[in-house]
């Protein structure tokens, strides 16, 4: 993009405290039914972005402003359309790659601007019908295209993955691909198959990658996660029988896949993410940050490590 112009993410955060606002937004049924109303009204959505809030971004980058060991998201008020350096001159602040910023980010604008880019993307990818070739046109909030020639929607959407932490009883499995920072270790990925069920991509991607079979499975939660191209990632604990515990890492999925003892990975969870060699030249082992759900998988096992889990 040359310019910013179609680069403007509406986090609906809106400006105008009047006592018809605050009561609307005052319970999550009505705040939920009003932003579905600006998804599909085109007039009410642009009478909001009069009073609310952008976040800026240029070729899916944020804008963002670098302050001490993390980074600030501003919000702005609708701007005029300026080049690239003129508006980071303008607005004091960089437009830096999502991927390299995120984990230095508070919770709320990580959340956001995950969201933001991920259906910035998918709009760059969904230009032309593909069913007609057409150009599809897009509503005001940005929540659907159609084709004018016939009619057909398009909704975002997000691909499933499954994320699986594996445990034999007294030990977790982590791996690592060759893209991940220096020793950096996380639970088990892979995105579900056409006809799949959430059970079924968990035992194919655990046997899959490291050569073992899922005796049992629990789901633990799920979140948005905007890389490669949108994924709802799908947590889940499993574990393998005690007695077939041999890894067989598949070289073309992983770097690396080893067993972990519960105080080694309670031990990596109290680290900050370290970026450091040691003096034998290897990188500690650590973990992926807080933010991330792979995370969240690890804290329940170290915090429970024992817990009930269902037959696969």
């Amino acid at each position: 993009m040359k310019d910013l112009t179609m680069s403007l993410y509406c986090g609906i955060t809106r400006r105008r405290k009047s006592f018809w606002c605050c009561r609307l937004l005052s319970t999550y049924v009505t705040k939920t039914r009003y932003l579905s109303e600006l998804k599909e009204d085109d007039d009410a959505c642009k009478k909001a972005q009069q009073t609310g809030a952008f976040y800026l971004f240029h070729n899916l980058a944020p804008l963002l402003q670098k302050s001490e060991h993390q980074y600030l998201a501003p919000q702005h008020s609708l701007l005029a359309s300026l080049q690239k350096p003129e508006m980071e001159t303008e607005l004091k602040g960089s437009f830096i790659g999502l991927r390299k910023a995120l984990f230095q980010l508070n919770v709320k604008d990580a959340s956001l601007l995950s969201t933001a880019q991920a259906l910035l993307r998918w709009h760059d990818a969904h230009q032309f019908c593909s069913r007609s070739g057409q150009p599809t046109k897009k509503n005001v909030a940005g929540s659907k295209r159609v084709c004018p020639s016939n009619k057909i929607i398009y909704y975002p959407q997000m691909t499933p993955v499954v994320i699986t932490l594996v445990s034999d009883g007294t030990r977790c499995l982590l791996a690592r691909q060759s893209s991940f920072p220096k020793g950096m270790y996380s639970a088990l990925a892979g995105f579900c198959d056409i006809g799949e069920s959430l059970e079924e991509a968990v035992r194919r991607e655990v046997a899959e990658e490291v050569g073992l079979e899922v005796e049992r499975l629990q789901y633990s939660a799920s979140q948005h996660w905007p890389f490669p191209n949108g994924a709802l990632m799908i947590a889940c604990h499993a574990t393998v029988k005690p007695g077939q515990t041999e890894i067989q890492v598949n070289l073309r999925e992983l770097e690396a896949a080893a067993w972990f003892s519960h105080d080694e990975v309670a031990t990596a969870l109290r680290k900050d993410n370290p970026s450091y060699q040691q003096q034998n030249g290897a990188f500690p082992f650590w973990l992926p940050p807080k933010l991330a759900i792979a995370h969240q998988l690890i804290k329940e096992w170290v915090e429970k490590p024992t817990c009930s889990i269902l037959p696969a």
